[in-house]
């Protein structure tokens, strides 16, 4: 009998020893799910405007570069690094003009060469439902464009999506990731101007802030070379409200 005791006694000691492998085991398990589900949360939540970009990217891995245009502040994949298969979820599978197969999976963009996925140039003129996941909004001749390594989209009211498109002249120098401030003036007429009179200032104020300042803000860009257009545009509105005030008004 005492030999039979002495197996359960084991078995016992043995099963116990196997819960608490299991609970631990468990435990880490839970743990890691947890931190999983945190880093997914916390990559839809990130970024500056929107899901944009802009605060502390993680640390660079092989065959990426650092973005740090406008504030992007992101690491992608460098152009020419390919795989066999391309990473799940995102955009997914899209044919470019060129009849070309692309793929987009957070800002980077792959193109199948019949063997494998290679980090690619978004192509020109091809429309997405929705932008990536981190994306810079950067305004320019009063548009905002989207980017993202390298790549510019922008919002097509027909086709009801965006467009990748070629970085327009003089954005990447100057283009600026605040709002353009309107382009209205608060006039009030001080001195008892008729609606009429107020009409006939305001227009002949406008004719001399252009003429002065060589900004015309009812073309596009106003008239100027783009990397003139904000100096330009603050002396047009500092001589028209010159004039005004000389007539009698007070502007806001």
């Amino acid at each position: 009998m005492k030999p039979k005791h002495g197996a359960a006694r084991a078995a016992q000691v043995g099963n116990s020893m196997c819960t608490k492998r299991a609970f631990w085991s468990g435990l880490v398990l839970a743990g890691a799910m947890i931190g999983a589900s945190g880093a997914a949360v916390a990559q839809h939540t990130g970024g500056g405007g929107g899901h944009a970009a802009g605060g502390h990217a993680p640390a660079a891995t092989a065959h990426q570069h650092y973005d740090g245009r406008f504030g992007h502040n992101q690491y992608y994949y460098d152009r020419g690094y390919s795989v066999r298969r391309p990473p799940s979820g995102g955009l997914g599978e899209v044919r470019g003009r060129d009849g070309g197969r692309y793929w987009r999976h957070g800002g980077n963009w792959y193109r199948w060469d019949g063997r494998r996925w290679i980090v690619w140039a978004a192509p020109f003129g091809l429309f997405v439902p929705f932008l990536p996941w981190y994306y810079t909004t950067v305004w320019w001749d009063g548009v905002p464009y989207y980017y993202a390594n390298d790549t510019y989209y922008v919002w097509d009211d027909a086709q009801q999506q965006y467009e990748v498109v070629a970085p327009p002249d003089g954005i990447e120098a100057s283009g600026a990731t605040q709002p353009p401030p309107s382009n209205e003036l608060f006039v009030y007429p001080s001195s008892g101007q008729s609606a009429e009179q107020q009409s006939k200032d305001r227009a002949e104020c406008q004719a001399w802030a252009t003429g002065q300042t060589g900004f015309n803000p009812t073309v596009a860009g106003g008239g100027v070379a783009s990397d003139q257009a904000v100096n330009k545009r603050n002396d047009y509105f500092r001589a028209q409200v010159s004039c005004l005030e000389g007539r009698g008004y007070t502007v806001r």
